[in-house]
């Protein structure tokens, strides 16, 4: 299996684990819990600030002295908008499961300047992109115009049969305005979820060339390099992308060689 690859080996309690150290890299975390009535979830780091995001059920949440209640309601990340939750850096959460819960929290440097806050769905941002087969709906969970330190978080649904991520691009140098740099970590789901997609992380000089065939509930790595996606047809790609980096803004390169999809 390729390095940059990650197949949940449990099936409750936090399932997928990626901090700076395992990925080899110094930004972003990323962890997957998967709980059941009763179980409990909790995190919180000094230097470092999480999202939480509710992928499906509910659950009851504390940041600290704050109790935000019961948050959560879609059964799937494929129905509606998420829940979510903001944790300043150093602030200790947790997540006591209602029902059958999936949680996906996302860390990234940050000092604690910041107020913990809950993300409402009906307050998110949505996009549709491209066209045709290169057609993908996006929801911004916490883009760069929303406050935190150093996170963006957002999720896409790729329907079947096309492109995401694509035309091809990287953000791993950082040449601002033209591009910045960030790592980020990919969470797929696929719907329905026997199904499969494809990722190819590259470089220009092809140094780095690994091509996944990422399956239900696969977490992929993006040290650098470009990395489009594609999903097969009848089954539908979801995925949560976390990014983080030295500055918080995304600002991506299109490979030169396929910028022309963009005019055709």
């Amino acid at each position: 299996m390729s390095k940059l690859k990650i197949h949940p080996t449990a099936t409750r309690g936090r399932i997928v684990h990626v901090t700076p150290a395992s990925a080899g890299w110094k930004h972003v975390g990323f962890d997957l819990w998967a709980l059941k009535a009763g179980d409990e979830a909790v995190g919180g780091e000094t230097g470092r600030e999480s999202c939480l995001v509710f992928i499906a059920g509910k659950g009851h949440v504390f940041v600290e002295e704050k109790d935000f209640g019961v948050l959560g309601g879609r059964n799937s990340p494929f129905e509606g908008k998420p829940w979510s939750v903001y944790a300043p850096g150093g602030a200790r959460w947790r997540v006591v499961a209602e029902n059958d819960l999936t949680l996906a929290v996302c860390t990234a440097p940050g000092e604690g300047r910041l107020e913990a806050r809950v993300i409402k769905p009906d307050g998110l941002h949505q996009e549709t992109r491209g066209k045709s087969t290169n057609t993908r709906h996006v929801t911004n969970i916490i883009p760069e115009w929303e406050p935190a330190e150093g996170l963006l978080v957002v999720e896409v649904i790729t329907p079947g049969g096309c492109t995401s991520s694509y035309p091809p691009h990287k953000h791993d140098t950082d040449n601002l305005p033209h591009e910045s740099f960030l790592e980020e970590t990919y969470y797929h789901r696929i719907n329905p979820p026997q199904g499969f997609a494809f990722q190819r992380v590259y470089t220009d000089d092809r140094s780095l060339d690994e091509t996944m065939a990422v399956e239900d509930g696969d977490v992929t790595l993006v040290p650098k390099g470009y990395h489009p996606c594609a999903t097969t047809h009848g089954y539908d790609l979801y995925y949560l992308n976390v990014m983080a980096g030295p500055r918080r803004t995304w600002k991506f390169h299109n490979a030169e060689e396929h910028a022309w999809l963009l005019k055709a």
